[in-house]
């Protein structure tokens, strides 16, 4: 338990060294959302919980990055696309268009006729791409293999 959360500490000390203002305050976000997710856990975080923290961070980024584009804020856009790209390399390796496709099409295939719909597709796709793609991706794919 806690390598992601040890190779972010180490990072950290790294950008200290470096005087790499964003990424020191990226990573230090990242910690601090470790600390936060243990005390509201009260047990210490296993490698799925730390995993996922990253996820949500990187995801409110992303988020965030959507909102200030569409504001015309290339400035706060350019920070939150800077911090996201520092996070994800955190993450493991995101799947392609295509490998999410073929997963969804096996999904879809194996649903009863009467249950294919949006919501049933991403009930059984979403435990096999878990942290390995986008979930807005993912609901577009399954949209268009509905034919929607």
């Amino acid at each position: 338990m806690g390598r992601l959360k040890d190779r972010i500490a180490s990072d950290l000390k790294e950008a200290m060294k470096a005087r790499d203002q964003l990424r020191l305050d990226t990573l230090r976000s990242a910690l601090s959302g470790f600390t936060y997710k243990r005390s509201e856990a009260g047990t210490e975080l296993s490698d799925a919980d730390e995993l996922a923290v990253v996820q949500k961070l990187v995801k409110q980024r992303s988020d965030s990055l959507a909102e200030f584009e569409k504001a015309g804020r290339a400035d706060l856009a350019d920070k939150e696309r800077a911090e996201r790209e520092i996070l994800s390399a955190y993450l493991p390796a995101q799947k392609s268009a295509e490998e999410i496709r073929a997963i969804v099409k096996a999904a879809l295939a194996a649903l009863p006729e009467g249950a294919r719909n949006q919501g049933a597709a991403m009930k059984a796709v979403m435990p096999q791409l878990k942290g390995q793609a986008d979930g807005n991706l993912i609901r577009e794919i399954v949209t268009e293999e509905l034919g929607g």
